[in-house]
Formats: structure tokens, C-alpha cells, sequence
């Protein structure tokens, strides 16, 4: 029952979060606040009343449209909602159904937890939001990366710092080292791909915008994590290269050969599915590659 409760209202506040994250997506491409005017229909300016701002509930009573003007409210705005809510409500289902929650709690195992957990809510956020904004306009923002890179060496240390060590107390610049180690690796191999796709065709290929998303991807997920969102990644982007080749309905001008996929939206699903279940399909793999 608990269980049950803890993930409906992490869902619920996620629905709320997802709302928030539509008006930055929403207002901050364009160079406005997110604080002021209130609410309000793109088309005709009218303020919304309070009911037009429940997440998720509002879109579904408009029928995605403007109650004044019927335009078009658009469909990432559930679909961010939703996103969220399901995303956080699955993380506080597996917190507290893996035998987290005992009374117990020594001082640094919660610090631990709490960090692990409230970790992997603002990553997959950041993720989210990075990947509509990735869609709408192959836009991956230094100034939401690079501090997502700062915190997430930040919140790894806290889960995996001399403080936290399980038995005897190993030198703090191990895991730091390892980590920079696997930021920089990861950062790398984008680096490498954009290097490599720039002598085949002589035009960038790869943003460096995708170099700082598995930057911090690592930095928050470690090396195998960040590599495994990659793997996911282009799988994703493979397929959907292919359905666009095969369709021969481009996106833009330049015919489906050359049609700008966002490599940074497929990169942040293999985020979010690697910041969920990464360990058992790393086992997994391990286990069939004859590794265990």
C-alpha cells in the first residue's frame, strides 16, 4: 500500500514538474521569462483560467486546443507531462520495492539514498526537457548541460565518496579520477564520430552539443551507464533514420539522406532508460556475453 501511494504521488508531482518544464520549453527559445506574464494562449494572448493549467487533465478537456481561438496547443505538452509522471513514479515504485525502506537507516545510508533517488529525479527532468528541446529546434543549451555536468560529479561523489565507502575508507581521489575518467571518454567518442563524419562528407554531422549530453550522461550514469545510452541512442536513431529512408518523406529541404535527426533526443531516452534499468541490462548483456 505504500508503495502504491508513494508512486501515484510521485507521479502526481511529476505531472506537475512536467507542466513547469512545458512553460520553460515553451518561453525559453524564445528569449522570455518564465515567471511573467501568467499563462496564456500563444495564438490569442488570453490568460488562462486555473482549470486550463491542470497537467495533462487541461489538454485532454480542450482537445489540445484553445478554448478562444482553437489553435493548436500542441501534442509535447501531455506528452512531457505524462513523461515525467510515469518517469518519476517508476523510480519511487523501484525505491520502494527493493527493500529501501527500512526504519533502520544509518545516517550515511540515507544520505546515500536520498542522493540516489532524488539524483535520478532531476536527471531524468533535465533528460526530458532536453530531448523536446532537442526535437523542436536541434537545440541541446550549454547552460542546462554543462551545470548538469557539475551536478552530476556532484551527486556521484556524494553516493560514491570516501564519506560513503561500504567497509574500510578508500582515498577520495579514486572515484574522482574514475570519474573524470569516464566524462572524458564519453565526451570523446562523440568527439570522435563528429571528427570522422567531417572527413567522409566535409559538414558537421554531430553537434558539440551532444559531446557535453554524454558528458554529463557519465558524469551522473558512470562509463558503462553513459555507454549503454549511446548503444540505446543509436539503435533508436538507426531505426528512425530508416522509417524516414524508406518513407522518403524528409523533414526539411535537403532530401532523406541528409534530414537533421535530433541525436540528442535519442541519446536522452537511452539516458532515462539506462538511469532506470541500466544495471540488469548491463547484467543481462554480462550473463549472455559469458562475462558471469
Amino acid at each position: 500500500m505504500i508503495r502504491t501511494l508513494g508512486t501515484l504521488f510521485a507521479g502526481s508531482i511529476g505531472l506537475a514538474f512536467g507542466s513547469f518544464l512545458n512553460v520553460c520549453l515553451t518561453r525559453w527559445p524564445a528569449g522570455e521569462s518564465i515567471v511573467k506574464p501568467r499563462s496564456h494562449c500563444r495564438g490569442c494572448g488570453r490568460a488562462l483560467a486555473w482549470w486550463e493549467n491542470a497537467p495533462l487533465i487541461s489538454w485532454i478537456t480542450l482537445r489540445g486546443r484553445c478554448r478562444t481561438c482553437r489553435r493548436w496547443i500542441g501534442w509535447r505538452y501531455p506528452l512531457v507531462e505524462l513523461g515525467v509522471g510515469l518517469v518519476w513514479g517508476t523510480i519511487i515504485w523501484q525505491f520502494a520495492g527493493d527493500g529501501a525502506l527500512p526504519l533502520s537507516f544509518s545516517p550515511r545510508g540515507l544520505v546515500e539514498h536520498v542522493a540516489s533517488v532524488s539524483g535520478k529525479l532531476l536527471l531524468t527532468w533535465i533528460l526530458i526537457g532536453l530531448a523536446a528541446l532537442d526535437v523542436e529546434h536541434l537545440w541541446l543549451p550549454d547552460a542546462v548541460t554543462l551545470p548538469g555536468i557539475v551536478l552530476g560529479i556532484v551527486e556521484t561523489l556524494i553516493c560514491e565518496g570516501p564519506l560513503l565507502w561500504k567497509g574500510s575508507v578508500r582515498p577520495f581521489p579514486a572515484p574522482a579520477l574514475n570519474l573524470a575518467f569516464a566524462i572524458l571518454i564519453a565526451a570523446g567518442l562523440i568527439l570522435l564520430i563528429r571528427w570522422m563524419y567531417w572527413l567522409l562528407r566535409r559538414r558537421e554531422g554531430v553537434g558539440l552539443g551532444d559531446a557535453k549530453l554524454m558528458a554529463m550522461l557519465a558524469a551522473w550514469l558512470g562509463l558503462p551507464g553513459a555507454l549503454l545510452s549511446f548503444a540505446i541512442g543509436v539503435v533508436l536513431g538507426a531505426i528512425v533514420g530508416g522509417v524516414l529512408l524508406v518513407s522518403h518523406k524528409p523533414t526539411g529541404a535537403e532530401g532523406p539522406g541528409l534530414t537533421k535527426l535530433p541525436l540528442g533526443t535519442f541519446l536522452c531516452v537511452g539516458g532515462i532508460v539506462s538511469a532506470l534499468w541500466g544495471q540488469p541490462i548491463l547484467a543481462a548483456y554480462l550473463r549472455w556475453a559469458g562475462f558471469n
